[in-house]
């Protein structure tokens, strides 16, 4: 060892240089902390760092730090998760003298709670997401920017000033100045002490040199985003129905405890009325509660209903911008919010005082997240309400399959609301065979005789009209008659769908967009064939057959602009619009009672689709459209256009029979091992060469295969095959199924409690990834194309 000394055995001669720290070096050492950083981006981490003398105060879980990584020490913001003390257990295998120190504190206050700082950590180990990409999906872009403030400084009168102004000698002007800042009472902007003391800003310069006076800098907030008021209501009175259930989520409240409430109610049956006096309750014991709706319900209707009954609303929704947003934020983290509203993703609130979770329509699709991580609100929802001991409401006219189940087993509770409000009877559904249309040859339309007909006989009535297409554009298929080919889009594997606005084909899974052609681009044949039907297409052709009456589309295209839904549902609301027509953005959250007849123009669009769920989700949006009807004194009709009238889904849902439909799909699912029966997990393999992705999807298989026989786990492999969709934004895509049967074992080890993590972190260790494949995890997928 260099500068190493060899003294003989029993020598009495001192060390000229000290070895050993001095004592209270020793305590130092002995009294370290470390914190846990992870990063949104790769090296994901966790990574310990020490935590500065001068900062051991201020660093906290849940604020972002900024450190030295690599070995070129470059600066990276990341999250600190954890503090480990030289005492805590973690800390023996820490080698202090290895630790790099924090550089910079970014937060002073973190940006998540003990809370939601918990909750990121198991989304990240249930959904298998990076910690650090999972905290930056939490929180909301605007809150880590700091939108909407800016640095200003503020100034205040020295200690010295505050004890001995009397008595120190200062010029005219620089005395008013002072005495203007020591009658404030609080903190003013340069700008402000110049124009109360009515002075240039030399003086207050010279002060500050001086030490008179001291600055210091604070964020401030450039814009009052003021929570609209809106004209108070009374409460409704409530049905026998709605006061039992009322009742028994009360006593929940009450007692603080938690448990999960499914609420099937039929459409129009009271369940928002009951949502609301069950908050009522909550607000009553000083907390707070998080209401999530489907985006394309966070209508008008549903801010001004709530806004009407509670002081302080908060609504969160896609259309806010970053500014807004954060001051949202940061207002419900003060406990100042009792109500927040909004999509999936408001079920981050970071709400101090959490007194209940409502998820209205839980069953909408729209509640589980696409991109990582990968969460299902309802699950996320769930967990926050059970570790925070709050009640959950789930409420919905046709609940998902795996929440009716969970209440048939006991695993929640069920409360029924089986009559709509004020004994209104529920529309009378009737089925248009369209396959007996097609064979009589007199229409050629989207619209049949009878649905005519019917649109006719309500308007004469003075009623209002909705009609459903969920399909955009004009024309879903572009074909050449004589080759036979299909414009697809050089991305996907999607047929191109027409848009007649703007003579476009567009593609809508990635936006690609190419001008309509007008001869075969294989064959060069002038003659395309158009086929098909969106909601372009239908609203020409009511437009043609009502020419009378005021038409208005609702759908993505045609809704981009900020306030034109609102504005839309003002028009229909106060009569304006006769008939209305859209897509699925118009079967939910809807409350028009002069609307009399509602149309389903093809109830068959998803019906046919490769997923074991696609009878479920039609059985849902014929149920919650027709529920649109029929909300008034003058009743109504809901006429239904299928080529499958005989099929369970449409049938059960012409007669408002959920529990029949339910019956009937979970004995279907039942063998197989479908939810609500079985788990599943869906890898998705993807990348731009076909065969690379075969190859690498068949070298998982098979080393899932091995891992599943290996540890005699109870899952089912299925694949690897190419994806439904087999081409997406210009990549080849082959999926792998995974489904879990129920324990067989009362002894259940951690990997049989959760198979699908354990598998999938025991394939990342064996499996060398090529650079051009990605793989994906979807822990209970919802999309299976």
């Amino acid at each position: 060892m260099i500068g190493a000394m060899s003294i003989p055995n029993g020598s009495k001669q001192q060390d000229l240089f000290q070895t050993e720290p001095p004592p209270w070096e020793l305590d130092d050492q002995d009294d370290w902390v470390a914190a846990a950083v992870v990063f949104s981006q790769p090296p994901f981490g966790p990574y310990d760092y020490l935590v500065p003398g001068s900062l051991i105060h201020h660093v906290k879980p849940g604020a972002r730090v900024r450190v030295p990584l690599g070995r070129s020490n470059r600066t990276v913001a990341g999250y600190c998760v954890e503090l480990i003390r030289a005492t805590d257990e973690k800390a023996r295998s820490i080698n202090r003298a290895r630790l790099k120190p924090i550089a910079e504190l970014v937060d002073t206050t973190p940006l998540l709670n003990s809370e939601l700082l918990a909750l990121a950590q198991w989304i990240s180990e249930y959904y298998l997401c990076k910690l650090g990409t999972t905290i930056e999906a939490i929180i909301p872009p605007g809150v880590r920017d700091q939108s909407g403030t800016r640095e200003i400084i503020f100034l205040s009168p020295s200690r010295e000033v505050l004890d001995h102004f009397d008595t120190m000698k200062f010029t005219k002007t620089q005395r008013k100045v002072l005495q203007t800042l020591l009658d404030a009472g609080d903190p003013l902007t340069i700008h402000e002490l110049a124009e109360s003391a009515g002075c240039t800003q030399g003086p207050i310069k010279l002060l500050r040199e001086r030490q008179h006076i001291v600055a210091a800098s604070r964020r401030v907030w450039q814009k009052d985003h003021s929570i609209p008021i809106e004209k108070r209501e009374q409460a409704f009175q409530l049905n026998r129905d709605q006061q039992r259930a009322l009742e028994q989520i009360g006593g929940c409240v009450e007692s603080q405890q938690h448990d999960t409430f499914l609420i099937h109610g039929i459409t129009g049956s009271g369940k928002t009325e009951v949502y609301i006096q069950a908050i009522e309750k909550v607000i009553g014991f000083g907390r707070q509660a998080i209401v999530l709706v489907p985006e394309i319900s966070l209508t008008p209707q549903t801010r001004q209903r709530f806004r009407a009954r509670f002081e302080r609303v908060a609504v969160l929704h896609s259309h806010m911008t970053p500014a807004e947003r954060a001051w949202h934020w940061k207002q419900i983290a003060a406990g100042q919010i009792q109500v927040i509203i909004g999509a999936r993703s408001a079920i981050f609130a970071p709400t101090p005082q959490l007194g209940m979770i409502v998820i209205d329509e839980e069953h909408d699709n729209s509640f589980k997240q696409d991109s990582q991580p990968r969460y299902h609100a309802r699950a996320v929802a769930a967990w926050r309400a059970k570790h925070s001991k709050v009640p959950l409401l789930l409420g919905s006219a046709t609940p998902a399959l795996e929440s009716w189940q969970a209440a048939k087993s006991g695993r929640c509770r069920l409360i029924s609301l089986p009559r709509r409000v004020m004994d209104r009877p529920l529309p009378d559904v009737a089925t248009i065979d369209l396959r007996t249309e097609f064979k009589s040859r007199q229409s050629r339309g989207a619209v049949s005789r009878q649905l005519h007909s019917q649109i006719r006989t309500s308007l004469n009535e003075g009623g209002q009209v909705i009609l459903l297409l969920n399909r955009r554009g004009y024309s879903t298929s572009i074909q050449c008659p004589s080759c036979g080919n299909v414009v697809e889009c050089p991305d996907c594997s999607i047929p191109l769908t027409h848009h007649r606005e703007d003579e476009k084909a567009i593609c809508h899974y990635c936006d690609h967009a190419m001008p309509t052609p007008n001869r075969c681009p294989d064959c060069g044949t002038p003659d395309i064939l158009f086929s098909g039907f969106g909601t372009q297409k239908l609203e020409r052709e009511i437009r043609a057959r009502f020419a009378d009456v005021t038409v208005m589309r609702m759908d993505t295209d045609t809704m981009q602009k900020p306030g034109s839904h609102e504005r839309a549902l003002d028009e229909f609301r106060a009569g304006k619009t006769q008939i209305l027509l859209g897509t699925q953005m118009i079967a939910k959250g809807l409350d028009f009672p002069n609307v009399t007849l509602v149309g389903v123009i093809n109830a068959d669009t998803a019906l046919h689709f490769p997923d074991f769920r696609a009878a479920e989700r039609t059985f849902q949006l014929v149920t919650q459209v027709a529920g649109r009807s029929g909300r008034g004194d003058k009743g109504g009709r809901v006429l239904v256009q299928t080529f499958s009238p005989e099929h369970p889904a449409i049938s059960a849902a012409t007669n408002h029979d959920f529990a029949r439909f339910a019956n009937f799909e979970l004995k279907q699912r039942e063998p197989f091992f479908y939810p609500p029966y079985g788990r599943m997990a869906r890898a998705v393999i993807r990348g731009e060469d076909l065969r690379q992705v075969e190859l690498f999807a068949e070298q998982m298989g098979e080393q899932l295969t091995g891992l599943v026989e290996q540890e005699q786990l109870e899952v089912t492999i299925l694949g690897p095959a190419p994806a439904p969709v087999e081409k997406l934004r210009g990549k080849y895509r082959y999926h792998i199924l995974l489904q879990s049967r129920p324990l067989a074992t009362a002894e259940p080890r951690p990997q049989d409690k959760r198979p699908f993590q354990f598998l999938f972190r025991e394939l990342e260790k064996m499996l060398n990834l090529p650079d051009e494949v990605q793989w994906i995890i979807d822990i209970d997928p919802q999309d299976m194309l």
